[in-house]
């Protein structure tokens, strides 16, 4: 889970709030993966992740599979010292050892 200000988060409108989750529980994910899991139109989450990156909580990368896509995922959050929080692995349950 991303450690952010949950008041920034509370400011938001719905649908950056329901794109934010997405990414929380799918993420990344691209813009066109985003559309079909919200089930939101392609220009609210146009809207939704500039509002999201406006308060720093998503980071745009290049997708390698398509370059003409980018990739959307949550910021890392950044523990008390200033120092990224790893999070741990999460394993497939086929892999599991």
């Amino acid at each position: 889970m991303v450690d952010t200000d949950l008041e920034e988060i509370e400011d938001l409108p719905p649908s950056a709030k329901l794109v934010f989750k997405v990414l929380e529980y799918d993420g990344p994910l691209t813009q066109k993966q985003i559309v079909e899991e919200s089930m939101l139109s392609a220009r609210t989450v146009r809207y939704a992740l500039e509002r999201l990156e406006e308060i720093g909580t998503v980071d745009e990368d290049i997708y390698f599979a398509d370059a003409r896509q980018s990739l959307y995922r949550l910021t890392e959050p950044v523990a008390a010292d200033g120092n990224g929080v790893e999070e741990s692995p999460k394993k497939d349950a086929c892999c599991a050892e």
